[in-house]
């Protein structure tokens, strides 16, 4: 299959209408993190539970969210470690994957003197937003952030939506390219964005070509900055609280979950395991057994 976009602009179908055929041939899933996986910041047992079972049943699970760095490196290690392939931090320019013997790994898109040359353009704009922008203050992850800058609309504080337009705009005019989040407006040097940076690691972990293999994966998201693998993936989903970014988006999901954040990734998770039960000896998650007895 070639890389091409799928059709734009289309009203999503619930996530129900999502045929048992096409679901059969999904080999795995890439999902954002904030307000997708996570519910108010935190990842829910049953949650958890979901990414388990789908590691479980033979399906690759791959993160790609604009989160970065600093605050990525947690979630791949320890007891607590997240049952996933990996983390595509920054908006696909960082990617962080733990090794067998615990450590992980870290792979850049750009060189080194490129990222420098780029922190310094990146801190100046920063610092023009704080000062020219009243209420614009910087995420309170930033300080883990290597490639890119990210002030803060929903998770701190909150801005209008016409504070986050003046924000874009004001970014846009520094040469960036911007994206807005649930939480954050995101903005950086370079042409990574989350498409790039998961097709990008799935080449190296897994010797898999993505544009390639389109109808093998599945996108799950919840915003303005997952528009981008809606466009490219036609299997895309997007759990419940995507309803208020859809009016804005020139490229929406296939599908829609009922359920919001971590229990809609829980929905999705559980479409997927019931196609695959027959063949897997995965457990349930809490909620595809729920379903099943109700």
């Amino acid at each position: 299959m070639s890389d091409e976009p799928s059709s734009p602009k289309r009203a999503p179908l619930p996530l129900a209408a999502w045929s048992a055929q096409e679901r059969a041939h999904i080999r795995g899933v890439i999902t954002d993190i904030d307000d997708t996986l996570t519910t108010e910041g935190r990842l829910a047992e049953t949650t958890r539970e979901a990414l388990q079972a789908l590691t479980q049943a033979g399906l690759s699970v791959l993160a790609v969210t604009g989160r970065p760095v600093g605050w990525s490196l947690p979630h791949l290690s320890g007891a607590q470690a997240w049952p996933v392939l990996g983390i595509v931090a920054e908006n696909g320019a960082v990617a962080l994957k733990a090794t067998t013997d615990g450590q992980i790994q870290r792979w850049y898109r750009d060189s080194a003197a490129t990222r420098n040359a780029h922190w310094q353009r990146l801190q100046s704009a920063l610092a023009d937003i704080e000062a020219q922008i009243p209420g614009a203050r910087r995420s309170e992850d930033s300080v883990g952030r290597e490639t890119d800058i990210a002030i803060d609309h929903s998770e701190h504080h909150r801005l209008r939506p016409q504070q986050i337009e003046a924000v874009v705009q004001r970014l846009r005019a520094h040469g960036l390219r911007v994206t807005v989040s649930s939480i954050h407006i995101n903005a950086w040097l370079g042409e990574h964005n989350k498409w790039i940076g998961a097709c990008w690691a799935l080449r190296n972990w897994l010797q898999r070509e993505l544009a390639d293999e389109l109808n093998q994966w599945v996108y799950v998201g919840d915003s303005s900055n997952d528009e981008v693998m809606f466009e490219h993936i036609p299997q895309s989903v997007g759990v419940a609280n995507i309803a208020r970014f859809l009016p804005g988006l020139a490229h929406t999901p296939r599908f829609i979950c009922q359920a919001e954040g971590g229990a809609g990734f829980a929905e999705l998770a559980d479409a997927l395991l019931q196609v695959r039960a027959p063949a897997s000896s995965a457990p349930p998650t809490a909620q595809h057994e729920k379903m099943r007895q109700g």
